[in-house]
């Protein structure tokens, strides 16, 4: 089997190239089509655990490198650089952190998320740092590698992982990074031109025309590009157009007289698509969930309406998400835009967090750095004043780390810090991170959050910093309760504490992600009614296939597919 690579660049970052390359894989799997998405790297902070698999009939490596090499490994392994040595068995893939893009690109194609789907991943710690994820699995020595220097390392690997999907796959989406024409990257490029030249992809090149300018980037983009890789666009996408259509001639027109590319697609201005984004924060105005837009329908309120019991949002409230600098896996709020009578409100100052109900503290790529930058905006006292009011807080990874008194950090992983002190804890990084599935069961929980009681739920953990009781403040009567355990690869039973609660039960943190995407968790906060407005993933995906299907020319998308006349 060699599969068919269509590939999804845009002219920007933003312009939609994650949600175009779901959209086709959800469409191409519905005409029957065994499909994968790839992505060679992705730079995103927003990261899903995925398990080990294994994959079948594969080009299997020798040792590269010896000791030195930065993808030391097991000697069999199916995503490694090849050197000719064929196996048709199944071998084991590890498992690990892959883009969130990525995770849902896979569901969307009713494959198996897996780590060769997007073999480099970088974690972004500071605006001139990220920690290098290959094949799922922090790597050190690529971490401190330059960039430049580093793409060439790990070509082999990526080339090996989309070569694998080739063969095991009938189509395999790929979507692109940034821009195929950032002339200063070109030369180290691995995840643009030289990935579509790689399998020769069939290509189409994305625009946001709502940022205006977008013939002009159609054009430049194409005309920045090397001949034989021009020949590789097969079709331009104007994505989020608003207005009339027809006011787009001669446009159209005169910029395929220009390129010889056509115009495939005009796609219009779609809010309400449910596919969480990949990056940055969905608006910044406040959101009320109707299960359809992502906007706030006319008329709406902000702050009407206040939770009912203990149980959750029985009767409507605001969720503020705070939003710091490093923030990460904001995707897993995604389900609480649909939930009807909650408002979700992403804030960065003091006085957005006023008249909210809860208060989450998401995930943090660097706890230490994101927690002096709540106490520069007074966000700490702020939270503070929640709390101890009797307001609701939830502390998810990152955000658990800071409601305890203190960070340590002895191997120079995330930086020492004082904590906020909403929970009696201390955390110290461990060298080694914590990457697993994991089930896990609530025990007795009080105040607002008594409603998880008993609840058994599933989700992912990402984090290096290990979490326990603070000694001292036990000894002095202070003990938070550990109200969530759980164990690895989503079998539960192993005791581990996942979760804690102050003695006033208003305040919550936990390591595990994906609590707001649970069923059984959304059915105990939101009620039935509540929870049956989230739609499925299998909907969400059917709706962006039907999208595009509507809106592409005929015949465009299965000819990408269809073998040269």
């Amino acid at each position: 089997m060699r599969a068919k690579a269509v590939m999804v660049l845009g002219t920007t970052s933003g312009a939609g190239k994650s949600w175009l390359a779901t959209a086709l894989c959800r469409y191409y799997a519905r005409q029957g089509l065994k499909v994968a998405p790839f992505k060679a790297q992705n730079m995103s902070n927003n990261a899903r655990v995925v398990a080990p698999t294994v994959a079948q009939d594969v080009w299997l490596p020798a040792p590269q490198g010896g000791r030195d090499s930065p993808w030391d490994g097991p000697a069999v392994n199916p995503v490694a650089p090849t050197v000719g040595l064929h196996a048709a068995q199944r071998q084991n893939i590890s498992g690990g952190e892959i883009g969130s893009a990525q995770y849902f690109q896979a569901l969307a194609a009713n494959a198996i998320p897996e780590v060769r789907m997007n073999p480099l991943l970088l974690k972004p710690e500071r605006d001139t740092h990220s920690q290098v994820i290959l094949l799922g699995q922090v790597d050190e020595a690529l971490t401190r590698m330059d960039w430049r220097g580093r793409s060439e390392k790990v070509w082999p690997v990526v080339s090996a992982a989309l070569d694998a999907l080739m063969a095991e796959n009938e189509v395999v989406v790929i979507e692109g990074a940034g821009s195929p024409a950032e002339i200063n990257l070109s030369a180290s490029d691995i995840v643009n031109m030289r990935v579509a030249e790689h399998v020769q992809a069939q290509c189409l090149l994305v625009t946001d025309i709502d940022r205006g300018g977008a013939f002009a980037h159609l054009y430049g983009t194409w005309a920045m590009l090397p001949a034989a890789q021009r020949a590789l666009i097969r079709g331009f996408v104007l994505n989020k157009f608003r207005g009339d259509a027809a006011l787009l001639a001669p446009g159209p027109q005169m910029l395929q007289d220009l390129t010889g590319v056509p115009t495939v697609a005009t796609l219009p201005m779609w809010w309400g698509h449910g596919l969480p984004e990949e990056d940055g924060v969905f608006d910044m105005t406040p959101t009320l969930g109707t299960g359809v837009s992502s906007l706030p329908p006319e008329g709406a309120v902000p702050g009407l309406g206040r939770p009912g019991a203990a149980a959750g949002f029985t009767q409507g409230g605001t969720v503020a998400v705070v939003v710091y600098p490093r923030i990460s896996n904001l995707d897993e709020f995604q389900p609480l835009k649909n939930i009807p009578g909650v408002r979700l409100r992403w804030v960065r100052s003091a006085a957005e967090l006023q008249g909210a109900d809860w208060i989450i503290l998401p995930g943090s790529k660097h706890t230490s750095g994101d927690l002096a930058w709540l106490r520069t905006q007074g966000l700490d006292r702020a939270i503070a004043a929640h709390a101890q009011k009797g307001g609701a807080v939830l502390g998810i990874c990152g955000g658990l780390q800071m409601l305890g008194e203190a960070l340590i950090d002895p191997h120079g992983i995330d930086g020492n810090a004082p904590g906020l002190g909403l929970l009696p804890l201390v955390t110290v990084f461990d060298a080694d991170k914590t990457v697993l599935r994991t089930e896990a069961r609530f025990g007795e929980l009080s105040g607002p959050w008594a409603a998880l009681s008993g609840v058994t739920v599933q989700g992912y953990e990402i984090h290096h910093g290990q979490t326990a009781q603070h000694p001292a403040m036990a000894a002095a009567g202070d003990v938070a309760r550990a109200v969530l355990t759980g164990g690895e690869g989503g079998h539960g039973g192993q005791g581990r504490a996942l979760a804690w609660q102050n003695a006033a039960g208003n305040v919550l943190g936990l390591y595990l992600h994906g609590l707001l995407e649970d069923p059984a968790a959304l059915q105990a906060l939101f009620g039935g009614e509540g929870a049956a407005q989230v739609p499925t993933l299998d909907s969400v995906f059917d709706g962006m296939a039907d999208y595009i299907e509507r809106h592409f020319e005929p015949g465009v998308l299965q000819s990408l597919i269809d073998p040269p006349a």
